[in-house]
């Protein structure tokens, strides 16, 4: 029996009107999707093909071509529908809407009569379907093109893609499960889960929740299935293309599958995997009342945002399987901190948030979005980062081996290019994060603070809320009523992380006392049509210290203002960044910068520079005793996620203290 324990908001009740957020998702509206269009069409000149449309073209038996790219190589189309979708419901186009259509056309000419659909079994191993769960990604790309349709559907109410999916999950239901016949079994990339609950949120089938339900249960049961599926192939790999030893159990933590779901307490393995796995967990807890899916979730939570979090948001601190790797390990140079690895800690954030209404998931959500997801694309909607560092010394991304996944430039493309598109359907469906809403309570839970217009619907009645914001360059935020009830509606508004001080709230002008819970200030009234909130959090320039236990950062400081990070850059300090240290009983100065990057603020601080000129270039070291005094500079931080916009050069997030 599923039982729904909280409202939640469509995405077509909130729309987004903010001066700071209306920039990037007009860039992808206007030329992230056509740019990654061509991407997937191999048009992008010195960038990595994609060979995503063709393998479709070949699949539907249009062209006769080779298999090109991943095995995974249909999810970039995937994420790029559902970017379109989101777009469309937004934002109506005649003309992306008929491209999205004829390669909706597309993908349903390539899927197989049984309701099989997947480019590389079709063209590249035809026959060998489900014999490489753990490597093949077979119900991952099944997953991502579920949420395509989803997507499309609910903006344009055209169900093609929706059948096409729903043909295909059917067919994914006959296959697995726990009946005779069936395999036990689950892919080694997490994804379908999530993707299911969204297919039977929205055609109402009970069979989707149920099959998202057995892949959490199974996953990590004994006998293990995924060492089961590689016995079965004798351990051949599809990535080495040779025999490989048959893993152990407490080798599938990596894809989370070292034991059952509900005894996990520690983030461990492939990062994006993890969250994606967590996402659907919290899912399930919410739509069927499983305590100890959630109380799986909450530990799984604190260990990853308390012990294995980069202050910018980024998971995964190593390059070796884009993994976790222990608590407090978060060098910053050869950090990983994948784009996709964020987007999927947002998406787990905002279904915790549905579970239970704690600031600190949001405040993650707005530190995830802010600094590693907006900084992973370039301000011309060009250039991605797949690996987001803290740290950058372009000459070691070039030279050493162990930081050339580093990259001090965006690329245009990848040849695994998740991130991207990722990128994309997030910033396309910014207003689905928000807000939430309690309709039993009558309450509206604000926990980002993005200008919009949004419409809820509660018990006591239908609400519209105009939100006016001025982040992240001030802290103030103004809400106006413009559609009341009769009744009360308690709004909730975040007290962010960032505020140190009592935030300041005014009703009509007036000051005005509020209950604080779970971090947010509660306001019960019954509201009035022209009622105008204004929430002031105080934000103030800061000096941020890391936990003993972070190596990387002991005797560093950050400097953090409101929800953003800040960096230095060579183009505006000095070579090396590792010769500054600031000087902290100095004052922070904040300054609108108009000439940078379409504005935004940047701040100063005193600071020493270790003096150079006296070392000879044949001296690597020399006695203590003759280190020469530092001298006086002014240091000059920017926001992290317009690092690496101007020119190539170091970047540092973390300076000697």
């Amino acid at each position: 029996m599923v039982k729904q324990l909280n409202g939640q908001l469509g995405s077509s009740e909130v729309h987004i009107k903010d001066a700071f957020w209306n920039r990037f998702t007009e860039l992808v509206r206007e030329t992230v999707i056509p740019y990654q269009w061509d991407a997937l069409n191999d048009r992008i000149a010195d960038a990595e093909p994609s060979y995503a449309i063709r393998n479709f073209r070949v699949a539907a038996g249009l062209e006769e071509q080779p298999y090109g790219g991943m095995v995974f190589q249909d999810s970039d189309v995937a994420k790029w529908l559902e970017a379109v979708g989101y777009s469309l419901a937004n934002h109506p186009d005649a003309e992306l809407e008929r491209t999205a259509d004829e390669v909706i056309d597309l993908i349903a000419m390539a899927q197989h009569e049984n309701g099989y659909l997947n480019t590389y079994f079709t063209i590249k191993d035809p026959g060998k379907q489900w014999t490489n769960l753990y490597e093949a990604h077979e119900l991952y790309c099944a997953g991502h093109m579920i949420e395509a349709a989803v997507a499309y559907y609910d903006a344009t109410g055209k169900r093609k893609l929706l059948d096409v999916m729903c043909k295909f999950a059917d067919y994914i239901d006959s296959l697995f499960g726990l009946e005779p016949g069936k395999m036990r079994g689950y892919d080694g990339h997490q994804e379908i889960e999530l993707a299911l609950v969204k297919l039977y949120q929205t055609t109402g089938e009970d069979r989707y929740l149920k099959l998202a339900q057995f892949f959490i249960d199974e996953r990590g049961a004994e006998p293990n299935f995924l060492i089961e599926d590689i016995k079965q192939r004798e351990g051949f790999s599809l990535w080495s293309g040779r025999k490989m030893p048959i893993p152990k159990v407490e080798h599938l933590a990596y894809n989370q599958a070292h034991k059952p779901v509900r005894e996990q307490d520690v983030a461990v393995g492939h990062s994006v995997r993890a969250v994606y796995m967590y996402t659907a967990m919290a899912d399930l807890a919410r739509l069927t009342g499983d305590k100890q899916l959630l109380e799986a979730c909450q530990r799984l939570w604190n260990n990853m945002t308390r012990k294995q979090m980069y202050i910018t948001g980024g998971i995964g601190s190593t390059h070796h399987g884009e993994a976790f790797s222990f608590d407090y390990d978060l060098p910053n140079d050869t950090v990983y901190a994948e784009t996709c690895a964020s987007i999927g800690l947002i998406f787990f954030a905002q279904r915790m948030l549905k579970l239970e209404a704690k600031s600190e998931y949001a405040d993650i959500m707005e530190r995830a979005l802010f600094n590693n997801v907006a900084g992973s694309m370039s301000q011309d909607g060009k250039h991605y980062f797949y690996v987001n560092p803290l740290e950058v010394w372009p000459k070691a991304s070039e030279k050493n081996p162990g930081r050339h996944h580093v990259k001090a430039e965006r690329q245009k493309w990848f040849g695994c290019s998740c991130c991207p598109p990722n990128v994309a359907r997030l910033l396309s469906s910014l207003n689905d994060y928000i807000y939430t809403v309690s309709a039993a309570t009558n309450t509206i839970y604000t926990h980002l603070f993005i200008g919009s217009i949004a419409q809820f619907e509660l018990d006591a009645g239908s609400v519209t809320l105009k939100q006016e914001s001025e982040l992240p360059w001030k802290g103030n935020v103004r809400f106006e009523f413009t559609e009341v009830p009769g009744a009360a509606v308690t709004l909730a508004l975040r007290i962010p992380s960032w505020c140190r001080e009592k935030a300041v709230l005014r009703i009509n002008g007036e000051a005005a006392d509020y209950k604080a819970e779970n971090g947010y200030a509660l306001v019960n009234r019954n509201w009035q049509h022209g009622d105008i909130v204004e929430w002031e959090p105080v934000m103030e320039a800061q000096l941020t210290a890391a936990h003993p236990e972070i190596r990387a950062n002991a005797g560093k400081v950050a400097i953090e203002r409101g929800p953003l990070v800040y960096c230095l850059e060579e183009i505006d300090n000095t070579s090396p960044l590792a010769a500054i240290s600031l000087v902290t009983s100095s004052a922070l100065e904040v300054n609108f910068d108009s000439e940078l990057l379409g504005g935004a603020i940047v701040i100063e601080a005193e600071g020493r520079l270790d003096e150079q000129g006296s070392w000879q270039e044949e001296t690597p070291y020399r006695p203590y005793g003759q280190q020469q005094a530092s001298l006086p500079v002014k240091l000059k931080a920017v926001p992290y996620y317009l690092w690496g916009n101007r020119q190539r050069g170091e970047m540092t997030v973390w300076i000697r203290a």
